[in-house]
């Protein structure tokens, strides 16, 4: 008994340990895939922060209590109810107050559930004031930016070569990214102009389809300095693969700095109205066309996507 406690303590220890090393190189890679992790990308955005809680705080016990309880009623009923432990079964086949338990009990788990998940889906529709307008086209294969409101107008943001981006990012980082300031509410409107695209930003907690036809908007509000990736999420055809997404978080003088290189100029004042209503963006007609690419990665030169 006692060898079987330490080995169950030093398993523990270890799980424990290895749970803490990710979360340190979590810590060190933060805004991209963090090998060997095992839990999700760290936060940089207040809805990241609100997802995780839903998951971590709300989701993975109940998802934790049910399979162990589940696992508890299957081993019992396999010892406790087997030819050799029980000769004899009982004849009946109906418990009403089992039966209530087990109708009753689901919904009130799913009603708890839902009160948290309303409340995340609200924080992702009542989005602030926007400081900053980007919009985002996705095209086969790689994104367009513009800055409507700053006067910036459309470039190409294409994945870098491998031999320019090293092993590490290669997939993920781009010619051209995205420049935003820190703790400013950034809203990104996103469309697509041949195939459905999905522009995503994990450690922003942000995915959204670019639909041709259909402008559809989303927030983030990036709470530190630093380099961030995304990736395409939706199957788009044979580079699927090489879309990825960069978005540099910068400070405001650097960000006035960028857009001043970028021929733009100051934001004019966005109505509060405008901010109250993103069912409008939704419903907005998408841009009838989006130029070519000339920098674009040609499909020949890129290896297929798996």
């Amino acid at each position: 008994m006692g060898m079987l406690k330490r080995a169950t303590g030093a398993a523990v220890a270890a799980i424990a340990a290895a749970g803490y090393g990710a979360a340190a190189r979590a810590a060190e890679y933060l805004g991209q895939p963090t090998p060997g992790a095992i839990d999700m990308q760290p936060g940089a955005s207040p809805l990241r922060h609100q997802q995780m809680f839903f998951h971590n705080v709300i989701l993975l016990p109940i998802i934790t209590i049910i399979a162990l309880f589940v696992l508890f009623l299957l081993l019992w009923c396999v010892f406790r109810f087997n030819k050799r432990a029980n000769p004899e079964p009982a004849r009946f086949s109906h418990n009403t107050p089992i039966e209530i338990v087990w109708t009753v009990v689901p919904v009130l788990i799913l009603m708890f559930i839902a009160i948290f998940s309303f409340k995340l889906l609200y924080a992702f529709h009542d989005m602030p004031p926007p400081d900053v307008t980007v919009k985002a086209t996705g095209n086969q294969w790689y994104w367009t930016y513009e800055y409507p409101d700053l006067k910036v107008a459309e470039y190409t943001s294409n994945v870098l070569p491998e031999d320019k981006a090293g092993p590490a990012l290669y997939r993920l980082a781009v010619d051209n990214p995205i420049v935003v300031p820190v703790n400013k509410v950034v809203r990104v409107l996103t469309t697509g102009a041949d195939v459905i695209h999905s522009w995503t930003i994990p450690a922003f907690g942000v995915k959204i389809d670019s639909i041709p036809g259909k402008t559809n908007q989303t927030w983030f509000k990036a709470e530190r300095v630093g380099t961030y990736y995304g990736q395409c999420s939706e199957l788009c055809g044979i580079n699927h693969a090489f879309m990825p997404i960069e978005v540099k978080v910068v400070t405001q003088p650097e960000f006035d700095a960028w857009v001043a290189s970028k021929g733009g100029g100051a934001a004019a004042a966005v109505p509060a109205s405008s901010a109250a209503t993103p069912a409008a963006a939704s419903s907005a007609p998408a841009a009838s066309s989006a130029p070519a690419a000339s920098a674009a990665p040609a499909a020949s030169s890129a290896p297929a996507a798996h």
